[in-house]
């Protein structure tokens, strides 16, 4: 499905053509079929001879509406250029153009209008040359001429002929898997309540499907698709879609919204962009200019940044951020147009770099300008990791679809990266343009990594007596939502950087060391322990000998084993009791806790402690006086 846009000079005959190729006038309003004029959009379809259907947006020629115009070129496929025989090239044609030139529309027609009034060969002459002449220097320059006349039909077939053509040399729209639908138009039908139309963009829509409108951020559901007002489960990109909406009112969306699936895209008040200006400006674009930015069907006030220059001259070309008055939808690659308030007059346009910038740049940084280079001129491989490094960490999936790269290049150029190790996997398994693992550009990794092995190092300088740094403190200091720090955790355990623990993290290669005085503190501890293994000193007695921090080094060295807020073992000591009360559970079934006491031959408390904690692990069952193996 392709969608063709009209552009052209007011009367140079484009809804008139329109009709004639299609059996539909595109003039919808009373004050248009009145004026014989057209003011907003008009939409008809006709079916080109191979059985392709073709959408038509007809667009006012009149300068009064020209910002109306600029709602309906976004989404084209291609255009034709209307230019009236009897009267030539006129000031909307040579601005229609600039504006297809500066969209990069990269197909169609020029069609001179209105043939039957003219009988001079000659003439006919003199007008293509001067249409080459305009067109020379803009993808137009090669356009075919095709001189029809609407009234007398003739050159129609002809007309027909050169846009397919022209058309089957134009890539159809690729599905990326994110429908959006820029709205050029609301109203309401009795029986069926709201709806919208627009040219879909980027993936498909469905019956029944959940949607939203973006920038309100509003919910509704699709009852109902229509393409050329023929009903459809299912809306393909580059169609012409009319979407039934279910549980939203026709007051709260307008032109300009975008309707997409939920979670899809984000809006934003701020674009990366790279501008040309059109070599019939009359003044330079200065930094700090405030102007109309036009994009897919939404106008928005909007103040330029430049970078790297102070102001752009007419036919230069450079880098800016536009600052929105109000957020939008925009995607890397959208083009727009951009046209001064007063006096009314199209400035430029150019092309969307990065959607979802940071924050502002300092306006002179260089490795910004070659960042905005890569992404705007790029390999597929170096518009991918643009895309990465601007989120840092993300899913492959969301990292392609930053990126809009289509499924075969994305692939090829996610493989190139990992090889080249400009990517790095942080979760393990299989990555495709589809996968949810977490990847994050090599840079950033190496700044991440830096920075958690010398927080932990940080934390063993501090502690040198813990065996690790909490989970959570490091979590903490990192900043990192859960599923990336654990993912970050585990890559740095692989790397062989960090040891983990249950709820600690050290670096690799760490252990606990005593100073010499230290040392001597806790061989004088362990002997008290030696001497009555079964009944040694308590946890507050321990604490007292060497200090908490020893005391807590211990434990996480393995050397003490508490058994409640009170009691301690050594760990060899604790591991023989246990021993010996399994074997004495297994030749005996039960055992008593006066029992346990005089097997080890100590008192009631450390016999107590010892089974509660053995009950508290699943070792035991309690039976009343009596203990049972647990099974």
């Amino acid at each position: 499905m392709r969608v063709i846009g009209t552009a052209g000079h007011v009367d140079h005959g484009k809804s008139t053509l329109v009709e004639a190729l299609s059996g539909i006038h595109p003039d919808r309003l009373k004050e248009e079929q009145a004026r014989q004029m057209t003011i907003d959009l008009g939409f008809a379809w006709f079916t080109l001879p191979n059985g392709e259907e073709v959408g038509i947006v007809d667009v006012p020629g009149h300068r009064d509406f020209i910002e109306n115009m600029l709602a309906g070129v976004g989404g084209i496929d291609a255009a034709l250029l209307v230019i009236a025989a009897d009267e030539g090239v006129m000031p909307q044609t040579r601005e229609h153009l600039a504006i297809l030139d500066l969209l990069q529309v990269p197909a169609g027609v020029i069609v001179l209008s209105k043939v039957d009034l003219i009988s001079d060969a000659h003439w006919f002459e003199l007008l293509e040359a001067d249409v080459r002449r305009i067109t020379r220097d803009t993808m137009w320059r090669e356009a075919p001429i095709v001189r029809v006349s609407a009234r007398t039909r003739r050159g129609l077939d002809e007309l027909v002929a050169a846009l397919t053509k022209v058309l089957q040399h134009t890539a159809p729209r690729a599905d990326l898997g994110r429908p959006r639908l820029p709205i050029d138009r609301v109203f309401t039908l009795s029986g069926f309540g709201t709806i919208v139309t627009g040219t879909l963009l980027d993936g498909h829509l469905q019956l029944g499907d959940e949607v939203q409108i973006l920038p309100p951020g509003l919910r509704g559901r699709i009852r109902g698709l229509q393409t050329h007002k023929k009903k459809e489960e299912r809306a393909l990109p580059g169609a012409r879609t009319a979407v039934n909406l279910a549980g939203l009112a026709a007051d709260q969306v307008r032109r300009g919204h975008v309707l997409t699936l939920p979670n899809q895209y984000s809006a934003t008040r701020r674009l990366d962009v790279q501008v040309r200006l059109l070599k019939e400006a009359t003044a330079a674009l200065k930094h700090g200019s405030e102007v109309k930015c036009f994009l897919g069907t939404c106008e928005v006030m909007a103040r330029v940044r430049l970078l790297g220059a102070e102001e752009l001259a007419p036919a230069a070309q450079g880098w800016a951020q536009l600052e929105l008055r109000e957020p939008i939808v925009a995607v890397r690659g959208d083009r727009f147009i951009l046209r001064r308030p007063s006096p009314a007059e199209t400035l430029g346009g150019g092309v969307v770099v990065e959607a979802q910038p940071k924050g502002r740049y300092k306006r002179f940084d260089e490795k910004v300008l070659q960042t905005l280079t890569s992404l705007a001129h790029g390999s597929p491989s170096e518009v991918l990791l643009a895309a990465a490094l601007a989120l840092g960490a993300a899913s492959v999936k969301d990292v392609v679809a930053r990126s809009r790269l289509e499924a075969a290049s994305a692939s090829q150029a996610l493989r190139e990266l990992l090889e080249r190790e400009q990517l790095i996997a942080l979760e393990e398994g299989p990555l495709s343009p589809e996968s949810e693992r977490l990847v994050m550009p090599n840079t950033t990794w190496q700044e991440l990594r830096q920075k958690a092995v010398r927080t932990v190092e940080a934390y063993h300088e501090s502690f040198p007596l813990r065996r690790g740094m909490p989970r959570q403190e490091l979590k903490s200091k990192l900043d990192l939502p859960p599923r990336l720090f654990n993912a970050v955790l585990h890559r740095l355990s692989t790397e062989n950087r960090l040891t983990l623990g249950e709820r600690w993290v050290a670096r690799s290669g760490h252990s606990l060391r005593f100073e010499a005085r230290e040392q001597a503190m806790v061989e004088a501890l362990m002997r008290k322990f030696r001497q009555n293994p079964y009944s040694p000193p308590g946890i507050k007695e321990c604490k007292a000998e060497v200090g908490e921090e020893i005391f807590n080094a211990l434990i996480e060295m393995g050397t003490l084993m508490p058994v409640s807020d009170e009691i301690v073992f050594r760990k060899e000591d604790y591991d023989s009791m246990l021993a010996a009360i399994r074997s004495a559970l297994r030749q005996k079934g039960r055992i008593t806790l006066a029992e346990v006491r005089d097997l080890f031959q100590t008192s009631r408390k450390y016999a107590q402690a010892l089974l509660e904690h053995l009950d508290a692990l699943g070792v035991t069952q309690r039976e009343g006086d009596y203990r049972t193996l647990r099974s």
